[in-house]
């Protein structure tokens, strides 16, 4: 088979990942695309270290199986805790979503007050801080992990009651920090876009990952000529570990197109 026609991978701990999913399609709709959402073990964000790196592993080599061309690691968590480790033993280009995110963050400010919110293992590997300091490092940063936000998102519970308070509760003391910039270090949190947006108001800027990493995963396939040229339309497949017809529900309404096929798989197999 031609590389060129061979799918890009895409993982993440559940449903989040596809806000990076919508924008590869909308930036490069001729790519075929193969997605794992890790479903069954969601959340990965306040597990140790040797526990996201297995399942990393794990979800990793599923789409090896796919016979990818490319992976995109859409999970922070994941970016945050083992991403240098799969690019070494990974034979194809791996992409994270932390170095994309801090450069969108470190171009969106204007004072220098950034806020990042994400889990609490990507919060306290201060991944973000490191890559936002590496491009500006006089800005001011104040993190905060929002462990409550992946499971109502996982849910579908992304503009109720529930979400506004929750959101209320993790960002005001942002707020009151005088931020202007708060990146949405989970792929989970633009689903909550609304709601978020919300509470912090419209002067903050709301920075998420996706575009840039998007953006990224296009610059590689045309350095490396991998870009997919067939007129054919793209495919994408869909897989989890569990509960499937959540996925559908809440991805559809998301992606806004039909979200199938979608299979159920064991990655411990």
């Amino acid at each position: 088979m031609d590389v060129r026609e061979k799918p890009i991978g895409i993982f993440d701990s559940g449903i989040g990942g596809l806000t990076v999913a919508k924008e590869i399609m909308e930036l490069l709709p001729k790519e075929n695309l193969v997605y794992f959402g890790d479903t069954a073990r969601v959340p990965y964000g306040s597990k140790s270290k040797e526990t996201i790196t297995r399942f990393a592993y794990q979800g990793v080599d599923f789409l090896m199986k796919q016979d990818v061309k490319m992976i995109v690691i859409a999970c922070n968590t994941v970016s945050a805790t083992c991403l240098e480790e799969l690019r070494q033993k990974l034979p194809v280009p791996v992409v994270g979503v932390i170095v994309p995110g801090a450069r969108a963050a470190a171009k969106a400010t204007r004072k220098g007050v950034i806020g990042i919110i994400g889990t609490e293992r990507t919060v306290s590997s201060m991944a973000y801080e490191k890559a936002v300091r590496e491009l500006n490092g006089s800005a001011k940063i104040i993190s905060k992990a929002c462990p409550l936000f992946v499971p109502l998102v996982e849910e579908g519970w992304l503009d109720n009651e529930v979400a506004y308070f929750t959101a209320r509760t993790y960002l005001e003391p942002l707020k009151k920090e005088g931020i202007d910039t708060l990146v949405l270090g989970c792929t989970h949190y633009p689903l909550l876009k609304p709601t978020i947006k919300k509470v912090m108001g419209e002067e903050v800027v709301l920075v998420d990952s996706a575009l840039e990493t998007a953006k990224e995963v296009a610059g590689i396939l045309r350095e490396k000529s991998l870009a997919r040229e067939s007129g054919k339309p793209a495919t994408y497949r869909f897989f989890v570990s569990d509960n499937p017809e959540k996925f559908v529900k809440v991805g559809e309404r998301f992606l806004q197109r039909p979200i199938d096929p979608i299979d159920v798989v064991d990655p411990e197999i």
